[in-house]
Parts: C-alpha cells; sequence; structure tokens
C-alpha cells in the first residue's frame, strides 16, 4: 500500500490555493466573464465579490494546522434499498463487507475514517455527503457494484462528477450540505464551500485515476472500465474529493461468484484502501 500520508488539511492544497489567488488577482472593476464557482454570490456586488475574497484568504490562512487526514467511507444502498441482485450477494451486502475492510485498513494507517453505515440501515443520498461535509472529510469515496440486463457485462469504473453535476446540481444542494466554519460569515461560507467544491475536482479526477490503477493491479487489465463522468447523486454537493467505485458487475455469472469470495474481496479492499492513501500523500 502507499506510504503514510502526511496530515494535511484540503484546505491548504496548493491547487485551492492556486484557483483563490487567479480569482484574488482578477479586476472586480472590468467587465469579464462569470465565474461559474463565485456567481451565485448576491448578484455580482462588486464589494461582496472583494470581501468574499479578502476572507477566503484569511480562512485559508489560519486554518487549523496538522489535523489527522480524514476519510469518509459510503457503503452503497442499505436497509429498504436492496441494490443489485448478485449470483450470491445483494449489492448492499457487498458494499458494507469491503467499506469495513477498507475501514480497518486505513486505521491501521492512522487515518481517521467515519463510514455513512455499519449496519442495515436506509439512508438518503444526500444524508451521505452531509456526513463527509459536516466533519468536514479529506476525501469520500462511495463503493458500490454493477449490474446489467443481460448479465453480460463485467468489470470495474470509477465516476466523478460532470461538470454540470458540479456547477448547477452541486450548488442546489449546498444549502442543505454546508461545511462547519466557525466565525465564517454564512454567505461567505457559501462561497468557500463553491471554491472547494470547484477545486476538488482534479483531486476527484486523480482519486478515480488511482482507484482504476489499484483495481487493475488486482483485478486484471481486461476488466478496466475506465474513469467515467457521471451525475451520480450521491455526490453531488460534496466539498472534497469524491468518487463512486463500482467494483464489478454483481450479477455476472463468473464475476458474481468471484465477487462473494473472501479472497476476491480482500484485493478490492486493498486496491481501494491503496488508492486513498495515495491520494492523501498528494493532497
Amino acid at each position: 500500500m502507499g506510504a503514510m500520508p502526511p496530515a494535511v488539511r484540503r484546505a491548504d492544497n496548493r491547487k485551492t490555493v492556486a484557483l483563490l489567488g487567479a480569482s484574488i488577482k482578477l479586476r472586480v472593476g472590468t467587465r469579464r466573464r462569470k465565474l461559474p464557482l463565485l456567481e451565485p454570490l448576491a448578484d455580482n456586488s462588486q464589494v461582496r465579490f472583494r470581501l468574499a475574497c479578502v476572507l477566503t484568504s484569511l480562512w485559508l490562512a489560519t486554518a487549523q494546522a496538522n489535523p489527522p487526514a480524514r476519510v469518509v467511507l459510503d457503503a452503497g444502498h442499505g436497509g429498504s434499498n436492496l441494490g443489485a441482485q448478485g449470483v450470491k450477494l445483494r449489492e448492499k451486502q457487498l458494499t458494507l463487507l469491503l467499506a469495513t475492510e477498507v475501514a480497518a485498513r486505513l486505521r491501521d494507517k492512522g487515518i481517521d475514517v467515519t463510514m455513512t453505515r455499519t449496519a442495515d440501515r436506509t439512508l438518503t443520498l444526500r444524508q451521505r455527503v452531509e456526513v463527509a461535509n459536516k466533519l468536514p472529510a479529506d476525501v469520500f469515496v462511495s463503493i458500490h457494484a454493477n449490474a446489467s440486463p443481460a448479465r453480460t457485462q463485467r468489470g470495474y469504473e470509477t465516476f466523478v462528477l460532470t461538470v454540470k453535476g458540479l456547477d448547477i446540481d452541486g450548488r442546489a444542494l449546498r444549502s442543505d450540505t454546508t461545511t462547519p466554519r466557525p466565525n465564517v460569515d454564512p454567505d461567505i461560507a457559501l462561497v468557500l464551500d463553491d471554491v472547494e467544491r470547484g477545486a476538488a475536482q482534479w483531486e476527484s479526477a486523480e482519486l478515480a485515476a488511482r482507484m482504476q490503477k489499484s483495481l487493475k493491479a488486482r483485478r486484471g487489465a481486461e476488466g478496466d472500465r475506465g474513469v467515467r463522468q457521471d451525475a451520480q447523486h450521491v455526490l453531488l454537493g460534496a466539498t472534497m474529493p469524491a468518487v463512486l467505485v463500482e467494483v464489478g458487475f454483481i450479477d455476472h455469472p463468473l464475476e458474481g461468484k468471484e465477487l462473494a469470495e473472501p479472497r476476491v474481496q480482500s484485493q478490492l479492499a486493498d486496491a481501494i484502501a491503496e488508492a486513498i492513501e495515495d491520494q492523501l500523500v498528494d493532497q
């Protein structure tokens, strides 16, 4: 697995800082194209825009130093939401098994892990991402298994949000999923959420690529379906690097049986944990 990740907050990420620096350098008095991450702030008010930039910089400069890395693992489905029916397991059963194994591996490395569910319980998609935003987490990974009508497809893939999912759908959820920011004005907190949500897309793509690489090393190149973009609802509103990984087709006659084997589940857990650890090293 990857090296021990340093305890670095995502608020100090060089890419986030670079994005904010570029925003602050804009000449507010000059008519320019609207910035998709900042335009929701009070109808393009110059005064409030400048205030947002200044307070954003202050927030980054005074963010808590060196807390432990935080990861939220989401075991897809659960409770009345059964997920796909597999050859031997329901999707909700497989995802909980995998999330539990991944959590154990990360905790062994000193990483703070929160699971959205530790038992067979029902959660809404919004509740899942709210867990990550309220901590706040440094990484959010939702674990799922795939299925197909013909039961002929197999392989693994990792999803990140589309631009629309980030820019439009994510904003629609932000009032209910704001990140706790003590002593920060609520309007400014919304701007910080927008900035983090956009900046995190770089890291989301990197994490997805790492996830595919780790799975490929253990499950073989023939099953690599690549990194994909989609408006996955469980990722909407996340203010940190967030991906959804489909570990395989649970209804495939062969792969479905493999996914029920402890040996294969261990391979998958190793791959997911390794990708997360490597991501935290570079964030």
